[in-house]
């Protein structure tokens, strides 16, 4: 039989945010955003302390603002992020040479072996938040499990500053327990498909067979019928290269009017924009999501035969693309903007940076 890997994922707490609160002790426990604070603006991270009030990540800022009067914005400084970034690098680097980088403050390690000759993968994890707090002083959470699926759902169950641990033996219990909304991977309109079938928690998805999961999922089928057993076999892969970067936001209140979208579509297409020009990394192809009340989801892709450079451009592409699905047959709930084709050394040089902000 096969030994059980040891995986660890690493998840730097609401990272943007606390740096600003790192370099700037005025800022510490205050609610705070990282983003534009102008009219059209978006919050790219926010602080636990916001998080307290509803404020995340891609929410139009002046939402956030009605959500939290007293938020405190401050402009993003992603040099600043992609140095700290550099050094939470080198600790994982310390101790494995199998880490693979989902975004600037998010990673999975493979320590089965690990450099240091640590006794456990626990004592590991350990290590490294640790290393990471002295060479940064900011917090990092962790998982620690025998695979990427449980050590991801292992990190968020002490956030912040905490360490969780999934034994084998321990897993399938752990995932029939869980909601399946839960479940990295299950969006919302998966897991309302899942409802409608009777599926709630893991321990439903671990009862419908594979036939029964592939009939109503079709691929993904045979991926819920494992991670529902705890079972996943996928490898971590030093420095994946980014095949597409992007961002999409689910409203609090659905969107109802032609207007309503165009507003959220800049805003989306500004986050992205400000990752194509702090990484130097343009694709050809411009995509939009938009996906209604009743979770009909439509999507609209351009492909132009150079890079889009300029951020007018993505903009009014993004908008055009929008406008093909007007007038609104529903009210929206979610719209996502995403640009793709990049020629390989863009890919290469952004497969740490990542619109997935913590």
């Amino acid at each position: 039989m096969t030994p059980a890997r040891k995986i660890i994922h690493v998840d730097m707490d609401a990272f943007y945010a606390s740096v600003e609160q790192h370099d700037d002790p005025s800022l510490a426990g205050l609610p705070l955003a990282v983003g534009g604070s102008r009219e059209r603006g978006v919050v790219a991270a926010a602080s636990y302390e916001a998080r307290a009030f509803g404020v995340r990540s891609a929410m139009p800022s002046r939402t956030a603002l009605r959500l939290c009067p007293q938020l405190r914005f401050v402009p993003p400084r992603f040099e600043r992020y992609r140095e700290i970034s550099a050094r939470i690098r080198e600790v994982f680097l310390s101790h494995t040479p199998l880490v693979e980088p989902l975004s600037l403050d998010e990673a999975y390690l493979d320590v089965t072996e690990n450099l240091q000759g640590l006794p456990t993968a626990t004592a590991v994890a350990r290590q490294i938040r640790a290393e990471i707090l002295d060479r940064t002083g900011l917090t990092a959470s962790a998982g620690v499990s025998y695979n990427k699926f449980l050590a991801k759902l292992a990190s968020d169950m002490r956030k912040p500053n905490g360490l969780f641990v999934i034994t084998p033996e321990q897993g399938p219990a752990f995932v029939e327990a869980l909601e399946v909304s839960r479940f990295h991977g299950v969006g919302p309109a998966t897991a309302a498909r899942m409802d409608a079938l009777g599926i709630r928690t893991g321990l439903d998805l671990r009862e419908r067979s594979l036939a029964f999961l592939q009939e109503h999922f079709g691929k993904a089928g045979a991926h819920f019928h494992a991670i529902a057993r705890g079972e996943d076999l996928r490898p971590v892969v030093p420095d994946r290269p980014r095949k597409s970067s992007g961002s999409e936001t689910t409203y609090a209140r659905d969107l109802a009017t032609s207007a309503e979208v165009e507003e959220g579509i800049t805003a989306l297409a500004e986050e992205v924009w400000g990752w194509c020009e702090k990484t130097g990394t343009f694709g050809r192809t411009v995509t939009v999501k938009v996906k209604f009340a009743d979770f009909r989801q439509v999507t609209r892709s351009r492909t132009s035969t150079a890079p889009v450079t300029i951020q007018s451009d993505l903009t009014g592409i993004s908008l055009e693309l929008a406008r093909g699905v007007f007038p609104l047959p529903k009210t929206v709930r979610l719209l996502g903007v995403t640009v793709s084709g990049f020629d390989n050394a863009a890919a290469e040089h952004s497969d740490q940076i990542s619109l997935n902000f913590g």
